[in-house]
């Protein structure tokens, strides 16, 4: 199918599409549970018909999702899921505080660097009338829901929402305790984002989220301390290939070590020497098939 990456199931019930091409693509993943399943992000705006297709491709033809969830909202994660939820009637689940980033306008105190340097700064100068087209098509109020905070995910009653913020306010993963599966998002990604030398590495690794789309770096690397926590055995992030193997929790853990207990060329150093390692032994990229 032209435009998007092919269904890669990287856990028992777990699908992974990748939406894009290059730096710019995206994960969606589809979870089965029990009769049903689950979708996870919904890709840059205008992928509903590839992700309607990939789901159909796995899940028969004319499949519906139980639920749609967010791990939060950014243009890569979010834009297609206002044109997913009036295909498929459904609203869409994001934490509470995500909800002011649903309506879609602007607040400066969750603003991150790409808005106050970029964004924000373009959006002045254009004619009023087209941002606010701009802002209509990516809100998406009237379809959000805010999570249960004691309960679990709708629609995916054997796994648990975890907080991960940082990235955005309310950013959240996705944790199934029975086989250790971590749904990431951008809070922990296998792809990295801030070099030039980070995208074009080849071998597998675990990174921390872009900091130019990061609210809050702080934050976000308590975040990967958290989920390190977690122990995952797979780790599925917003960007880059899925990672299993007996090595990956090592990795995360090191990975909250560089952030949270190392700095300068010393962390880094750590990190460029655990991708390394990595690669001959432990976590490994899912295959796709």
């Amino acid at each position: 199918m032209s435009g998007r990456g092919p269904v890669a199931e990287v856990a028992d019930g777990v699908y992974c599409v990748g939406v894009g091409r290059g730096v710019l693509a995206s994960n969606v993943y589809l979870i089965r549970s029990g009769g049903s399943w689950a979708l996870i992000d919904a890709a840059w705006p205008g992928r509903g018909q590839l992700i309607t297709a990939a789901a159909e491709s796995v899940f028969g033809e004319g499949t519906r999702p139980a639920a749609m969830l967010l791990t939060h909202i950014h243009p890569d994660h979010s834009g297609s899921a206002r044109e997913l939820a009036r295909i498929w009637d459904l609203p869409v689940w994001v934490h509470a505080g995500e909800m002011p980033l649903a309506a879609g306008r602007y607040r400066p105190e969750y603003g991150n660097p790409l808005d106050r340097w970029l964004v924000v700064p373009l959006m002045r100068v254009l004619p009023r009338h087209r941002v606010d087209a701009m802002i209509c098509e990516a809100s998406l109020a009237g379809v959000a829901r805010p999570l249960d905070p004691a309960g679990p995910p709708p629609g995916l009653p054997d796994w648990r929402w975890v907080a991960a913020p940082g990235h955005t306010p309310g950013h959240v993963a996705f944790f199934r305790e029975r086989d250790r599966v971590l749904i990431a998002g951008d809070a922990v990604l296998t792809v990295d984002l801030n070099s030039v030398p980070g995208l074009l590495r080849s071998g597998p690794g675990v990174w921390g989220p872009p900091r130019y789309t990061t609210w809050n770096w702080p934050l976000a690397k308590e975040s990967v301390a958290a989920l390190a926590r977690l122990e995952p055995h797979v780790l599925a992030g917003g960007h880059g290939r899925p990672m299993t193997g007996a090595g990956t929790a090592a990795c995360l853990h090191a990975l909250a070590e560089t952030l949270c207990g190392g700095t300068g060329a010393a962390g880094a150093g750590r990190q460029r020497h655990l991708a390394a390692r990595t690669a001959d032994q432990g976590p490994h990229p899912a295959r796709r098939d």
